[in-house]
């Protein structure tokens, strides 16, 4: 089987692929507050086109799927295309990234199909605070959500907090403990500056803030063995109490050396890199039945990855439009 390898010898085997660019909150770092011009649905790829492309990465080595949105739960059949591409392809790995609001109805579903793992956003414990950042009241549905999951088997569900000085940083404490207690793991994300978020420097926490506030909780120490999954973040251990939490540093320390991921659009546009403006169209090649074409494209784009996006600030993109 091929692998794929940029210019820079990293080898690109994860695709982040969003399936819609619809979702049901508007938070406030993702999207503006009166919401971004949603695609045309004649422009969104059809499913049997995301499988597809799906069959043709993995003819190219890679080995991990995530689907974001956009909420990925909105869509309609979301559980049936995974179980399709769970039969076809039964050897990668298959991950969601998702809000956690619609949980209750899926967890089990998903874990039916043999999901591997999931990714919940939430950034507060607070009821008004998740009102004022998500601009819904949905505090407690995510909370059955990830209640649902657990209970499942799905087994390795993170719970990811975007970290905002003056709204969220002092309820770490309060998050760890009912990450532990849900049987989850927690990460803490820097905030990054993307397009008409409310990100201001006044309100960013580095990660080495962030371990600051940890070391008052106790004595943390870097896990260089905890890899079950191949991202970005870096996990450390209390060597009191074994609690784990995960760290991304994606402002203060770029992980562009390790960088081993291609993110595919909604409607069906290949980005080599997260913050780099730069956009490919796959979808007229989805449709083209030569596959001969469509991996000659996506070898050619590959060689365009940069080494590194210096300023992250100067992308282009909604959050909402890419999932992350």
């Amino acid at each position: 089987m091929a692998e794929v390898i940029d210019s820079y010898g990293r080898h690109l085997n994860y695709v982040r692929i969003s399936v819609t660019d619809r979702c049901n909150f508007r938070c406030s770092y993702c999207m503006p507050p009166e919401g971004v011009q949603e695609i045309d649905h004649a422009e969104i790829m059809r499913y049997e086109e995301i499988l597809r492309l799906c069959v043709v990465f993995r003819e190219l080595g890679v080995r991990k799927f995530r689907f974001t949105g956009g909420e990925p739960l909105v869509r309609k059949d979301i559980v049936s295309f995974l179980a399709e591409l769970r039969f076809q392809l039964p050897d990668v790995k298959i991950a969601m990234t998702t809000n956690g609001f619609l949980l209750k109805k899926y967890a089990q579903q998903l874990a039916d199909v043999g999901i591997d793992s999931l990714n919940i956003s939430l950034d507060t414990l607070d009821c008004d605070k998740f009102s004022s950042i998500t601009r819904v009241d949905g505090l407690e549905k995510v909370f059955s959500g990830i209640k649902a999951s657990v209970k499942s088997g799905i087994k390795n569900i993170k719970i990811n907090t975007v970290l905002i000085k003056g709204f969220n940083d002092t309820e770490i404490p309060e998050l760890l403990k009912f990450s532990k207690k849900a049987g989850v793991l927690l990460r803490l994300i820097e905030f990054m500056p993307l397009q008409d978020s409310i990100w201001n420097e006044k309100h960013f926490i580095s990660s080495n803030e962030m371990l600051r506030i940890l070391q008052g909780m106790g004595e943390w120490k870097l896990e260089d063995s905890f890899a079950f999954e191949d991202g970005p973040a870096k996990y450390y251990c209390n060597a009191k109490n074994g609690d784990r939490i995960g760290i991304i540093a994606a402002v203060s320390h770029h992980f562009c050396d390790s960088c081993n991921r291609l993110r595919v659009s909604a409607s069906g546009n290949l980005r080599t890199c997260l913050f780099s403006p730069q956009e490919f169209p796959l979808r007229a090649l989805i449709r083209n039945p030569d596959t001969a074409k469509l991996k000659n494209a996506i070898f050619e784009q590959i060689k365009s990855k940069p080494k590194c996006w210096r300023d992250i600030r100067t992308g282009k993109s909604h959050m909402s439009s890419i999932g992350g």
